[in-house]
């Protein structure tokens, strides 16, 4: 039996985007489907949060992240342009967010049928140091790269964008029920595991509930 698990997941998350290929190559391995439900980074979900943080922190992330990607063997650069548009220094978040937006919805409509390929084909444009990567042809073919055709995509959220809307409002109401408000989260039988150093964690979890190998 196919082993599901809820994967909650954001565009501006650079912990999002260094675990993703290693659940690429879970489900390739094993008999498991990751339940790609994108959600809107922090920094839109809870007004003002980046006015609160430690200042130590935004350093920290960047060094960590980079020796992760090290480590892991992938490219890494902190986007440009951001997904969201903010002043790093205050924390104040622009009222106009020209990315997010659509880049959740995308994740969301990509989740009906090529989620977990999508997000790691456009993360890995978003942070493999990519400059400009809203521009031209990079997120088309980062699509086309997941099976997806970026036009299409685009359409059919222009025709309903309230029904992605909602998705994207439920996934972030079921990470909150879940337990956590972090990114990358991953929920196997309602126990959540926060990080992108959780993974091994969820696969010891799963293996204990009879998780198998792909034959």
């Amino acid at each position: 039996m196919t082993l599901q698990y809820d994967l909650f997941w954001s565009f501006r998350s650079p912990y999002s985007y260094l675990v993703t290929p290693r659940l690429i190559e879970f489900e390739r391995e094993y008999d498991v489907k990751a339940n790609v439900r994108p959600v809107y980074p922090i920094a839109v979900r809870i007004p003002g949060f980046f006015k609160q943080v430690n200042p130590m922190w935004p350093p920290y992330l960047l060094r960590d992240c980079s020796r992760i990607a090290e480590m892991l063997g992938m490219p890494f650069a902190w986007p440009s342009p951001d997904p969201i548009v903010m002043n790093i220094s205050t924390g104040e978040v622009a009222n106009e967010q020209p990315y997010i937006h659509r880049l959740t919805r995308l994740g969301a409509a990509a989740a009906l049928g090529k989620g977990l390929p999508f997000l790691a084909a456009v993360s890995a444009v978003i942070f493999g140091g990519v400059r400009n990567w809203h521009l031209g042809g990079h997120l088309a073919g980062a699509a086309q790269r997941a099976g997806l055709d970026l036009t299409r995509l685009d359409s059919e959220i222009e025709r309903d964008p309230d029904r992605y809307e909602a998705m994207i409002a439920e996934n972030e109401s079921a990470q909150k029920r879940a337990g956590h408000w972090g990114v990358p989260l991953m929920v196997f039988n309602d126990e959540p595991f926060f990080g992108q150093d959780r993974f091994d964690l969820l696969r010891w979890r799963m293996q204990k509930n009879g998780l198998t190998r792909r034959r």
